[in-house]
């Protein structure tokens, strides 16, 4: 029951926020504004607020980086050459099929569950994680859909407009700043302090009720066995592969250690419908994919947290 009470209230409000969205059929662009709360005030909010509070030394952890990092990116490139090579797919769906395999949920439902599992022990860990498979994807898509489509002379310019995505995102603004925050030990006005609680508050069950929304105006349908099989892989081969990185480079601390493997174990990111959408590429299974993952995702992440719970891990 520990961890059950801990696991279903985040994906009941998964599923509260796709009921009322089957109740009350509203235009998509309806969740704008919720989203631009969710995005760019609440959890960069969240981000701030604990890691200026963290000492800037706890901020720094290569060997962390890579492991984690690492785990993302080789699951990609595996499940890219899966794609091309085993499905027999063009580089551009091999693409969105590597993102589906290998980007977790890890801006809605990531701190959300690592914070209620494991405490603020596990925000540093999620902010690192959160940052740099960010980096890493929001990098490589572009220059791939750019080289399938053969704008060989315009991948610089493409390169240096995702690195610009990448250092404007507002999760990783918010980072940055927390973290030169922590440098200087600085101290906010009382009143900012009340704000960014608030705003910290509100940023998991504001995530979690609008991914649910989101989720139920999606289409979804299980047409091949590539589904399937790139959904076990995201929740299972992944974090498995995060766990011997972890265990090949650490020793980590024990938080570090749960909350990388709780980040990896996650259902496959939002984000992997709009890159979908975006390029106009697998889009319907990138659909079924999400939602097929976040159903599973009730069994699976349960389970891990209760590895977590009774140290088996």
């Amino acid at each position: 029951m520990e961890i059950l009470n801990l696991s279903l209230p985040l994906f009941i409000l998964i599923f509260i926020g796709f009921i009322c969205a089957k109740i009350k059929p509203l235009n998509e662009s309806a969740l704008g504004w919720m989203n631009f709360f969710i995005i760019y005030v609440a959890l960069p909010a969240l981000f701030f607020q604990l890691i200026r509070k963290t000492p800037i030394q706890e901020l720094v952890n290569y060997k962390f980086i890579l492991a984690t990092t690492g785990a993302t990116v080789s699951i990609f490139i595996a499940c890219y050459l899966i794609g091309k090579l085993m499905f027999k797919r063009p580089a551009s769906v091999a693409t969105i099929q590597a993102v589906a395999a290998s980007y977790a949920n890890i801006g809605y439902i990531g701190p959300a569950i690592t914070l209620s599992a494991l405490g603020q022990a596990a925000l540093i860990p999620t902010a690192i994680i959160f940052c740099f498979d960010n980096a890493f994807l929001f990098t490589v898509v572009p220059l791939l859909m750019a080289m399938s489509s053969r704008q060989s002379g315009s991948l610089l310019k493409v390169f240096l407009s995702a690195l610009k995505q990448v250092i404007t995102h507002p999760f990783i603004m918010a980072t940055i700043a927390g973290v030169c925050a922590a440098v200087v030990e600085l101290k906010v006005p009382e009143t900012i302090e009340n704000i960014l609680i608030m705003l910290s508050n509100a940023a998991a069950p504001a995530a979690l009720f609008a991914m649910g929304v989101a989720i139920a105006n999606r289409k979804a349908a299980i047409e091949s066995m590539e589904i399937p099989i790139l959904v076990m892989i995201k929740l299972i081969i992944h974090p498995l592969c995060a766990y011997a990185l972890l265990i090949m480079l650490g020793p980590f601390e024990q938080s570090w250690v749960y909350t990388a493997i709780l980040m990896a174990c996650l259902p496959p990111a939002l984000n992997v419908y709009v890159m979908a959408t975006d390029y106009n590429v697998y889009t319907r299974e990138a659909s079924s994919i999400v939602l097929l993952g976040t159903i599973l995702a009730v069994a699976t992440v349960t389970y891990v947290l209760y590895l977590i719970k009774e140290q088996i891990i």
